[in-house]
């Protein structure tokens, strides 16, 4: 009966795996896939004005995209972008910033592979850009909106040391002038001047705004992570929280608003992030707002600043900022201290074991200046995690080896009351108290672990600074999956299994079955082999299967997640095996030495 217990467990679990797997594959994936172009087909047009007094961009009555990006280019005249971290061009229709990449990105491993592209120029699909304009709805004349034609009056590039004039004349008395610097990183800086030669005073106030045309396949698909709307704002008590809205969530509102002074905007994907800075000491209106347009949502991120009057033959002067490029703690940091921005640096999703994340980041990126490898810092990290828990992982392995040596004791028990699992139970935990043994200490180091795991795992899978990092060997990037695999015989095969029809999917996530996951499981196994067994047979049948479950679990986790928890393995073994010889107690490694030595 135990036996087919026992059997049944374990078919259970292997269909509840194979179970879940088809699902995620063959149903939730090919849904969301028919949810996406669903919404890319929409054909509905929306030309207004926006409740801020900005008038929007006239969206195209059907989907129709360019693809062709120097064709979207070739619309209206241009100021080119270079500095040392970026290239691009911004527009003079508006003065759109709408045309950026990060060069010192690429968007893959390989050697010919293009820098990352941050914006993207309205006509092509997914356009992604950032803009400055003033809102005064009542002003003869207007004020300079989304379409509205500046003129280069001074400076040809756009580069640290030659910032570019604009101007732009209402035909009414009001001449905007604009001056847009960046430095050499990732800010730049707007500038506006308004000078009133009318009769009569009028009152304007300063408008920005981020916005996205849908939303790539590749964003906003990890519940692990967040991408979105983000911002930081202050309260009237003077703190400053930040507020989070992803992009699945998003779409259900269309318009969260919020009051702040000073504080931050804009939106965020996993390495890059576009925000919007005021002036720290001013008063905005911040809103998060989703319309329908070109054949898919816009994500907007709008920023209102206070409403300024000017009188006839004065002039004002207004400044606002444009972050727009890496996630990297460093830089984000150094524009905190600068610019005194509050909580800058949590556009990094650090998790809501920040607490922990932000140290250990810390601790990996020491290591990493240290020995000049992230792999090498992460073994670092994890024997500084394991020295802190020495004395804890002592005392658990003691426990352990104890238990290891009192199971004659623990079979004849069983032996002595083979039908009644109360008896068993009652004369076990007696024997526990007499030998002084706490059952539950093999449990501790594991759950103290689980929070170190879950930060590193944030730290491999949300910083930049982990992205392409290599190890050695075939391991170039800790911060995606092991790459080899084993239907190719780990390269021996030239041929790419996901090209399979059906399967093919299957083939290329977690049953690909790299290197680094299989020596993991051995890890595992080991280690588990080194614990006492359960006393129960159906445990301990499903005990001795885990190893081979978590191979196929974190198979799709990230390289250096792997490398982490399988010297974590082999520094617990090395641990454990210490003890339990110290303690005489019969154990895997001491039975292979012993057996080595026979045959030899």
């Amino acid at each position: 009966m135990q036996n087919d217990n026992s059997r049944n467990t374990i078919i259970f679990v292997v269909i509840a795996m194979i179970f879940l797997l088809g699902y995620s594959e063959f149903v939730m994936k090919p849904q969301a896939e028919r949810r996406q172009a669903a919404q890319q087909q929409a054909t509905e047009q929306t030309t207004g004005t926006s409740a801020d007094g900005v008038a929007l961009a006239a969206s195209p009555t059907a989907a129709v995209f360019v693809t062709d990006r120097s064709a979207a280019l070739g619309t209206g005249a241009r100021v080119p972008i270079q500095t040392p971290t970026l290239k691009g061009s911004l527009s003079l229709e508006g003065g759109r910033i709408d045309d950026l990449f990060l060069i010192d990105y690429r968007e893959t491993l390989a050697a010919d592979s293009p820098p990352v592209e941050l914006f993207r120029p309205q006509g092509m699909e997914h356009s992604y850009s950032a803009l400055f304009a003033w809102n005064g709805p009542n002003v003869p004349g207007g004020v300079p909106g989304p379409r509205t034609p500046w003129r280069l009056t001074d400076g040809s590039v756009l580069t640290p040391t030659t910032p570019v004039t604009l101007t732009w004349d209402n035909g009414q008395g009001l001449r905007f002038t604009r001056v847009i610097a960046i430095d050499p990183q990732y800010l730049f800086t707007v500038t506006d001047t308004v000078a009133n030669f009318g009769t009569q005073a009028i009152t304007i106030a300063p408008f920005g705004r981020v916005e996205r045309q849908g939303v790539p396949d590749h964003v906003g698909r990890q519940m692990i992570l967040h991408e979105g709307a983000i911002g930081t704002f202050g309260a009237e008590d003077g703190k400053f929280s930040t507020q989070q809205l992803k992009y699945k969530d998003w779409a259900k509102k269309e318009r969260v608003q919020h009051t702040s002074t000073g504080g931050w905007l804009g939106i965020t994907d996993k390495y890059w992030l576009a925000a919007m800075i005021p002036d720290q000491s001013e008063k905005i209106e911040a809103e998060f707002r989703v319309r329908s347009g070109g054949g898919a949502d816009i994500h907007e991120v709008n920023m209102l600043g206070a409403a300024r009057t000017i009188a006839p033959g004065r002039q004002i002067t207004e400044t606002q900022r444009l972050f727009a490029g890496v996630k990297r703690n460093e830089i984000l940091t150094g524009y905190q201290d600068e610019l005194n921005l509050p909580r800058f640096v949590y556009a990094i999703d650090w998790g809501m074991f920040w607490f922990l994340t932000r140290p250990i980041f810390m601790v990996v990126e020491f290591f990493f200046g240290v020995l000049g490898n992230f792999g090498l810092a992460i073994l670092a990290l994890t024997f500084v995690v394991k020295l802190i828990m020495f004395p804890l992982a002592n005392k658990s392995y003691e426990s352990l080896s104890k238990m290891r040596k009192l199971q004659p004791l623990m079979e004849e028990i069983k032996k002595k009351n083979p039908d009644d699992p109360a008896a068993q139970q009652k004369e076990t935990m007696a024997l526990y108290q007499r030998e002084k043994i706490n059952p539950l200490a093999g449990c501790l180091p594991i759950l103290v672990q689980i929070p170190v795991f879950y930060a590193l795992y944030k730290v491999l899978y949300v910083t930049i600074e982990m992205r392409h990092a290599p190890f050695f060997g075939w391991l170039r990037d800790l911060s995606a999956p092991d790459p080899s695999t084993l239907w190719t015989l780990y390269g021996l095969i030239p041929w790419d299994p996901t090209s399979l029809p059906l399967v093919g999917t299957i083939l290329g996530t977690n049953f690909a079955l790299g290197i680094l996951p299989i020596f993991y499981g051995l890890t595992m196994w080991l280690q588990m082999a080194m614990n006492p067994p359960a006393p129960d047979p159906v445990q301990r049948k499903i005990f001795a299967f885990m190893p081979l479950v978590f191979t196929f679990i974190m198979a799709t986790f990230p390289a250096g997640l792997l490398v982490y928890w399988a010297w974590n393995n082999i520094l617990s073994i090395l641990q454990q095996w210490f003890i339990m010889h110290r303690f005489k107690a019969e154990n895997p490694i001491d039975t292979f030495i012993a057996r080595f030595k026979k045959t030899a």
